[in-house]
């Protein structure tokens, strides 16, 4: 016996015609005019809609002396018609970007790590095929970032979702953690120190990210936890280029994520003091919007970030 051939779901059988004789309809309130927007007679018109009436099972419009007016499944679906409309409208400006050979707009948000180490090299990797792309880099907190993403500032960030925040928003894609070293000046008088331990380094000033942010947090605890009080001669700043010229004219340490550190030791800038720290920073990842449709080019830079990350932090 031959089976039937599966019905289709009723929106999988909706026409883009149909779709905008709804929207016509709901801005002309009239099933002549809304006939001539569209181009076509008002038998063709009635037929379309009267189609779709049978196909939801539903009457989507009020027929009135006046002309016609939405019933409530009626406004449903123009909403979702103008929703769906836009998105082919959407499209449509993708193709023809890519056509161009990719222009538009990017918006990236990075913590310090990634914007540095990861971030750049991707970056760069799409500039090289789409010249045209702006790419706009802004690099910041976590919780700063999460608010610039949800205000649609953002197309995408690198950083951490925080306990307060509602992930159900959001779609985290873990990259890597991010463990903590102690950089110092070059020549600093602990570089040749064998054997260092945190009472050691306890009582020496440090430039420190400022009280209530996570790393500041997870640095006192990590002295407190083996019965140390915390260095008492802290500066509190977490820009970078104040934290570099207050390393370099001074004996202060600074704890820093460890990949920096080490691009940094590359450059002479810091280097990297010989004591191990039991700190990690929670892992950071790629956080997007959920159910958030990204631009080609937004896409790209994306695709750019997974590739680069899979060679920086292999599984």
């Amino acid at each position: 016996m031959s089976q039937a051939p599966p019905r289709r779901a009723p929106h999988t059988r909706l026409k883009t015609r149909q779709l905008l004789l709804l929207v016509a309809l709901d801005e002309q309130r009239n099933i002549h005019r809304a006939a001539e927007d569209m181009a076509m007679t008002q038998p063709a018109a009635s037929k379309q809609l009267k189609e779709l009436e049978e196909l939801l099972d539903v009457q989507l419009f009020e027929r009135t002396t006046r002309g016609v007016e939405p019933t409530i499944f009626g406004e449903a679906m123009i909403r979702h018609a103008r929703m769906a409309l836009a998105n082919l409208n959407n499209a449509h400006d993708d193709i023809a970007a890519l056509k161009a050979g990719l222009v538009g707009q990017v918006n990236v948000g990075a913590i310090m790590t990634p914007s540095v180490s990861l971030l750049p090299a991707a970056v760069l990797s799409v500039k090289r095929h789409s010249p045209l792309l702006r790419i706009g880099i802004q690099v910041d907190m976590s919780n700063s970032l999460i608010e610039q993403l949800q205000a649609g500032a953002l197309d995408f960030m690198i950083g951490r979702l925080l306990e307060r925040q509602d992930k159900a928003q959001f779609h985290y894609e873990e990259l890597a953690s991010e463990p903590l070293c102690v950089v110092a000046r070059v020549g600093h008088p602990l570089l040749g120190e064998p054997k260092l331990d945190l009472a050691r380094i306890a009582g020496y000033g440090w430039v420190l990210s400022p009280p209530g942010s996570v790393l500041r947090h997870k640095f006192d605890m990590m002295f407190r936890r083996v019965g140390i009080e915390p260095p008492a001669n802290v500066i509190d700043t977490s820009e970078l280029a104040v934290i570099s010229e207050l390393l370099r004219q001074s004996d202060l340490l600074h704890a820093f994520p460890r990949e920096l550190a080490h691009n940094y030791a590359r450059l002479k800038l810091f280097a990297i003091v010989p004591v191990e720290l039991p700190c990690q920073m929670d892992a950071f990842g790629i956080i997007t919007r959920q159910n958030q449709l990204l631009s080609p080019g937004a896409r790209m830079l994306l695709d750019a970030v997974r590739g680069v990350a899979a060679d920086t932090y292999p599984r």
